[in-house]
């Protein structure tokens, strides 16, 4: 079984020494938010939660990212939420890398510890608690879910990545792989939640050019990503936002895997009026 690490966002406020130069950066056509910016006085609470805090590191921007929202979840024990969606159309993913959570669903209550993954239909009803004895810390991703006439809503799905093989990149000889939580030929999902490994030297060899938004929060160790025209320094615990079509190239140093949760919008036609508001 491999061995894997997830950076969990340790909150607290910088002294008043730090400097206050950082690699904090928002352009036209990707962001860049560095897990130092993520400190205690960005983080919130959320209505129906308690004991709970999240940071938002991602939000539908006319212009920019329009598809997902991506929080990062703090829940104290005993904490959660009875009520956790308050959209009934929206469809979402959680992703453990602390602690331990209690998730119920319609099938029954799941316990998920680092590396559980679980998608969450929309209409759903379930249900959110902390019921050890530490603080869990999980991410949040959710969707306005794109309904097709004639392809069936998913079922739930809870699931763990170290029970999955992750699927090597033609060529790479296993240097590049993504773990993969659903079949990407199942039309029901119109995103996607993986998990991408670079091993030390890999690189992703060509600037990709898609329609697909983004969001890629950095797991594990540390790489040099190529954003638009910019090679920027990135590393566990970093979150890189993109909008559609911004060119990403990767080359993964070392001296470990560099390892990032990446979400994209997959398997619909594009919206020619306002998002959401067309077909």
């Amino acid at each position: 079984m491999s061995k894997h690490s997830y950076y969990s966002i340790p909150g607290g406020h910088p002294p008043q020494t730090d400097l206050l130069t950082g690699r904090a950066v928002f352009t036209e056509a990707y962001a860049v938010i560095p897990r130092g910016v993520m400190q205690d006085i960005v983080a919130g609470p959320l209505p129906f939660w308690t004991e709970t805090r999240a940071w938002v590191i991602a939000r539908p921007l006319s212009g920019f990212a329009e598809t997902f929202s991506q929080y990062v979840m703090e829940v104290g024990p005993g904490g959660g939420s009875d009520r956790p969606e308050a959209d009934a159309e929206a469809e979402g993913v959680l992703f453990v890398v602390d602690g331990e959570i209690e998730l119920t669903l319609p099938t029954g209550k799941h316990t998920l510890a680092p590396g559980g993954y679980a998608f969450i239909p929309p209409a759903t009803d379930w249900k959110l608690h902390n019921v050890s004895g530490a603080h869990a810390r999980f991410h949040w991703i959710r969707k306005a879910y794109q309904r097709v006439e004639g392809l069936d809503v998913p079922e739930p799905l809870v699931l763990n990545e170290r029970d999955i093989e992750p699927s090597a990149m033609p060529g790479t000889n296993g240097g590049w792989a993504t773990t993969r939580f659903v079949d990407p030929a199942d039309l029901r999902h119109d995103m996607h939640v993986t998990i991408v490994t670079l091993q030390p030297g890999a690189v992703i060899p060509f600037a990709e050019t898609h329609v697909m938004e983004h969001g890629l929060y950095v797991l594990q160790g540390k790489a040099v990503y190529r954003l638009n025209q910019d090679w920027v320094e990135v590393e566990a615990g970093d979150f890189m936002w993109l909008r559609a079509f911004c060119p990403q190239a990767c080359y993964a140093g070392g001296p470990g895997p560099f390892r990032y949760l990446l979400y994209k919008d997959v398997n619909r036609h594009m919206p020619l009026r306002p998002y959401g508001g067309g077909r």
